[in-house]
């Protein structure tokens, strides 16, 4: 039996599970708009934490020591513990342990709140520093959309409106890492959707300028059929990704810090785009979807 519960309001309902904090269904009247977790990809939208990405060679270095830390991090394969459970908000909690401190050698308290109002989701991870040291860590968000959006619209059929342009340049990934620049494919404030964009991975915007982007599946007129937006605040870049098998799903994930760039390698402290937290405080990061 799966530990989770769900909250909502009269037009959207929202499930979330106590195996990684992770949302594992979202929808309205329109149906799910989250992926499955089919055979593709089995997730749904992990928690990335204590880092984003890759690190070089899988390797976490701090005052010289290397530990082992895999890409994402361990939050979304760690069993968090519920702090509240309401009919429209669950609050849940991971915080160092034995085991994470064998891999990454800092004190941390994780807290993810979800909230539902009205035909809008809010998750928000929020980091707090109980140590007497910096805390360095990134934190990312990764929801998987379905793609299609709609029943009966081409993958081809969809674009991203954003906010704001995104004049780039964008960054490329190759085995996980950070690659060398890539120009975007924006055609003024729209990302045309189509598999072969994620051939070599994921499409990653560091310093993003928009707070939002629109997912948008149109029919063979151009009507927009159904849509979703997803909105940020606290998160300074975004990655798109899907699986260029032209999988079923589209991930929109706002970051903050993103994998190592290809070559680097040194102190976690001196890692770019890192979070440095300083003792005692904390910070939150949001990101909303609205159906």
């Amino acid at each position: 039996m799966i530990d989770q519960h769900i909250i909502g309001s009269e037009t959207l309902s929202a499930t979330i599970k106590a195996d990684g904090a992770e949302l594992i269904s979202l929808s309205n009247k329109d149906g799910e708009a989250l992926w499955h977790g089919g055979p593709e990809w089995p997730r749904h939208a992990p928690v990335l934490f204590p880092i984003v990405g890759k690190l070089t060679d899988d390797t976490l270095i701090h005052e010289g020591k290397a530990y082992r830390l895999t890409q994402h991090g361990f939050a979304r394969d760690s069993l968090f513990g519920w702090v509240e459970r309401t009919k429209t908000r669950a609050v849940l909690q991971l915080r160092e342990s034995a085991a994470t401190l064998a891999t990454y050698p800092f004190r941390f308290v994780l807290q993810m709140i979800y909230e539902v109002e009205g035909t809008t989701l809010s998750v928000t991870s929020r980091i707090t520093n109980p140590g007497d040291t910096v805390l360095p860590c990134g934190i990312g968000a990764h929801p998987a959309f379905r793609w299609p959006l709609a029943e009966g619209v081409a993958q081809e059929a969809h674009l991203l409106a954003f906010e704001k342009p995104e004049p780039g340049p964008g960054l490329g990934v190759a085995g996980g890492l950070l690659g060398p620049e890539i120009p975007l494919p924006f055609d003024g404030t729209e990302l045309a959707l189509a598999p072969a964009l994620f051939t070599n991975d994921a499409i990653v915007i560091p310093a993003v300028e928009s707070r939002s982007a629109r997912f948008v599946a149109r029919d063979a007129a151009g009507a927009t059929k159904r849509s979703l937006t997803v909105d940020w605040d606290g998160y300074k870049d975004l990655g798109i990704w899907s699986k260029p098998s032209g999988a079923p799903f589209l991930c929109i994930e706002p970051w903050f810090s993103m994998a190592s760039p290809i070559g680097w390698q040194g102190e976690i402290v001196d890692k770019p785009g890192i979070l440095l937290l300083p003792p005692g405080q904390a910070r939150d990061f949001v990101w909303r979807v609205t159906l």
